[in-house]
């Protein structure tokens, strides 16, 4: 096995969120995990920021560094808000929530491909609408 040259695969990873965002079923759950990795970026550059380790971080609220782990890592199941905020007061952030209103074309989107269930004497119209640019 010494003898076989060393290969890399090339990847693009633009070129392949491109290809995937093609397939209703990618784009759906990519989008679904995007808040989450948002989350993992923001307590990656916080403890970075402050200059610590998983380890210290573990330390500062009491618990292990596999657990920090896992809460840096994407997971099945969102982590409590009060780990979020002993995770943010040991590296020196406060943690904030914040709920935003979908831009309009986001909005619309949802609203056609929602089917409101029909009652007696209603009609559901809906209506193709371009997003502004």
């Amino acid at each position: 096995m010494a003898d076989v040259p060393y290969k890399p695969v090339k990847h693009n990873h633009k070129e392949f969120l491109r290809k995937a965002g093609k397939s209703e079923a990618f784009s759906k759950e990519y989008d679904e995990l995007e808040s989450r990795y948002a989350l993992i970026r923001e307590l990656l550059h916080a403890r970075q920021h402050a200059g610590l380790t998983q380890e210290a971080v573990a330390k500062k609220i009491g618990t292990t560094k596999s657990a920090i782990s896992r809460l840096e890592s994407v997971s099945k199941h969102a982590p409590p808000i009060a780990t979020l905020k002993k995770y943010a007061n040991a590296v020196g952030c406060d943690l904030i929530i914040k709920l935003e209103p979908k831009s309009d074309a986001e909005t619309a989107q949802k609203m056609i491909n929602t089917k409101a269930p029909k009652q007696a004497g209603t009609s559901v119209t809906t209506r193709n609408v371009e997003p502004k640019t």
